[in-house]
């Protein structure tokens, strides 16, 4: 049994995420990001609410929490763990997503859900990050994709 790598950032709260990432209203889909560790991995938070835009259409009588903000929601978790975690370099100006691939969708994500991003490392080559990550309510895998970015000045 492996011990878990130690704790950088017990907790990266909204007003952290504003300052590290680019997005904004409608399109900033993590509340918070808790326990990014030394081997870049980490966990982003998002509470689902009724009243989020994307309701309005998916579906209006019966909400489900599009995937593909889920996928989105990874990378966003994926790029505070990778510029927090990156000492002696200036926040990049933007993140942008690379790749996508074995990405599945389990169980439907709904109203008053808590979805959990755990995000894991796959690798980095200088400004370019690949993680796994493995969406949760309740403990339960969601959705899982692996992704990649690069994050520019």
């Amino acid at each position: 049994m492996t011990a878990e790598s130690p704790v950088k950032f017990e907790l990266v709260d909204i007003n952290a995420i504003l300052q590290t990432l680019p997005h904004r209203f409608p399109m900033l889909l993590i509340d918070r990001v808790i326990n990014i560790r030394a081997d870049y991995s980490g966990i982003g938070i998002k509470n689902v609410t009724f009243n989020e835009p994307a309701f309005q259409g998916h579906f209006p009588e019966r909400p489900v929490y599009p995937g593909v903000m889920m996928i989105e929601a990874m990378a966003q978790t994926a790029g505070v763990i990778g510029i927090k975690s990156v000492e002696g370099t200036e926040k990049p100006r933007a993140v942008y997503f690379l790749t996508i691939d074995k990405c599945k969708f389990r169980k439907p994500v709904l109203p008053g859900d808590t979805i959990e991003y755990h995000m894991r490392s796959l690798g980095r080559r200088k400004t370019m990050w690949w993680f796994h990550g493995d969406a949760k309510v309740n403990g339960t895998v969601v959705a899982e994709a692996d992704v990649g970015a690069m994050l520019t000045d």
